[in-house]
């Protein structure tokens, strides 16, 4: 008891001067406390620790006990100077996040790049990570670009003339994309873009300093009478695409496309870079092969994710070309972040090349059916003019082209309000887009929601103010 009194002394007569003290104070030694309040250097440490608990007081080892600065006794920070240091934002960020954000609870989900939860393969892919943590070779510094059993199942997926020592293993096809940019170009070279495009290509491309110029697409991809007049003008000697199920539009590039698309690339010397994002997530028919397949020499730059087909946290790619170009990406990529994780590479080897990849492929099918026609359905209900035509073959949206005047961000604005979160067309844009469009992603939401979004859509549509 006297000594719990002793410690209370002690944590007041310390209140007392730290209440008046400058923070960096230099308060009472533990043997002037001690002498002062006649209790025993134990019982003095004791009271110093609830002191230093509380934030109140910090100690100094060898030189004694300080009043803290604590949050309640500093001046607010002074960061304005950051604002010249760093300049202008780069474009697109905004957007980005954006396009990241979760959504709020309560709010329906028509947005988003990746598959919603229940049609994840997350058992799988964690029994296989488990599995692959266990095995102390995973956790060993490996071949910096990837391993090469991993390479070559992604060359071998390609159907391309790749080879494993082509590929590098990225984390995540953003990533490698950055890569490809900077590897390909440099700042202040024009990269051609389709438009609309991917939002990211445009923020990567932006941050590293190039300047983007749209080619129109349409249902049938890029325009190659566009692209060839695009070269032409500009001297470009890149240009990035999705030629399977492109986002945000959904479009394929056809079939008497094809090869004047890769005339046009060919004959300006120039680099395609082919997201081929969408491999895995055809709905109808079949998906054709991809451009690199018929590349004989080299201008085809392929690049391949999982994390859209699987799920978000399986950010592994791969990047592949060759001769020169192929050497860069893998100094790029080096530069970058040395090697993807030993674990991760493992498990992703072990979930691709077992049973559970190819029932997953199909499930997935199904299920983005169900999810699209659902939406498709709903649409026809409660806004029959934003049902796109034609219906997208794959892929993760839809793209709904909205009535002149229609302000797509307003709309946007409006449904978040009613408790459905979609995404304006508007960003997707290098340019001044020609027409208002949102961007409806099915593989966010199951289908039993699906009417329910549409309604809480229709709300904002109806109500405005978007005009």
């Amino acid at each position: 008891m006297n000594n719990s009194n002793a410690a209370e002394r002690v944590v007041q007569d310390l209140r007392g001067l730290v209440a008046g003290a400058e923070p960096g104070t230099r308060l009472p030694s533990v043997r002037e406390l001690t002498v002062r309040h006649r209790a025993s250097p134990v019982t003095v440490a004791e009271a110093i620790r609830q002191m230093v608990a509380q934030g109140l007081v910090e100690t100094r080892s060898g030189r004694g006990t300080f009043v803290a600065a604590g949050p309640d006794r500093r001046r607010a920070p002074d960061l304005s100077w950051q604002t010249v240091a760093l300049g202008p934002r780069r474009a697109g960020e905004q957007e980005m996040q954006a396009l990241l954000a979760l959504p709020p609870t309560g709010a329906i989900p028509l947005s988003g790049g990746y598959l919603e939860p229940a049609l994840q393969p997350a058992a799988a892919l964690g029994a296989a990570l488990t599995r692959a943590a266990r095995q102390p070779a995973s956790w060993q510094r490996g071949p910096a670009e990837g391993r090469e059993d991993l390479r070559a199942w992604f060359a071998r997926e390609a159907g391309t003339g790749l080879r494993a020592d082509d590929m590098v293993i990225c984390p995540g096809g953003q990533a490698a994309l950055s890569s490809a940019l900077r590897a390909l170009a440099a700042p202040g070279d024009t990269v051609l873009v389709e438009s609309p495009t991917y939002l990211g290509a445009l923020a990567a491309a932006r941050a590293a300093g190039l300047r983007v110029v749209p080619v129109p697409a349409d249902a049938d991809g890029v325009r190659p009478d566009q692209l060839a007049a695009a070269f032409a003008h500009t001297g470009a000697r890149l240009f990035y695409c999705q030629p399977l199920h492109a986002n945000p539009h959904g479009g394929t590039l056809a079939a008497h496309r094809r090869p004047r698309v890769a005339r046009a690339v060919r004959d300006a010397g120039a680099f395609l870079i082919e997201d081929d994002y969408a491999r895995d997530l055809t709905i109808d028919g079949e998906a054709p092969p991809p451009l690199a397949a018929d590349d004989p020499d080299g201008h085809v730059v392929y690049l391949r994710s999982l994390a859209k087909s699987a799920a978000p946290g399986l950010r592994v790619a791969a990047i592949g070309a060759r001769g020169p170009a192929g050497a860069r990406l893998r100094a790029a990529r080096l530069l970058d972040d040395f090697f993807v994780a030993g674990p991760l590479q493992q498990a992703t080897l072990e979930f691709v090349s077992a049973p559970a990849w190819a029932r997953h492929r199909r499930a997935l099918r199904t299920a983005l059916r169900a999810r699209r026609d659902a939406l498709l359905t709903a649409l026809g209900r409660h806004l029959p003019e934003l049902v796109p035509s034609p219906t997208p073959r794959g892929g993760l949206h839809l793209w709904t082209r909205l009535p002149e005047g229609v302000d797509d961000v307003a709309l946007a604005t409006a449904s978040a309000a009613e408790g459905v979160v979609v995404f304006p067309g508007r960003p997707w844009y290098a340019a001044e887009p020609p027409a208002p469009h949102l961007r409806l992603t099915y593989a966010a939401a199951p289908p039993d929601l699906m009417d329910e979004a549409v309604r809480r859509l229709a709300r904002a549509f109806h109500r405005g103010p978007t005009r």
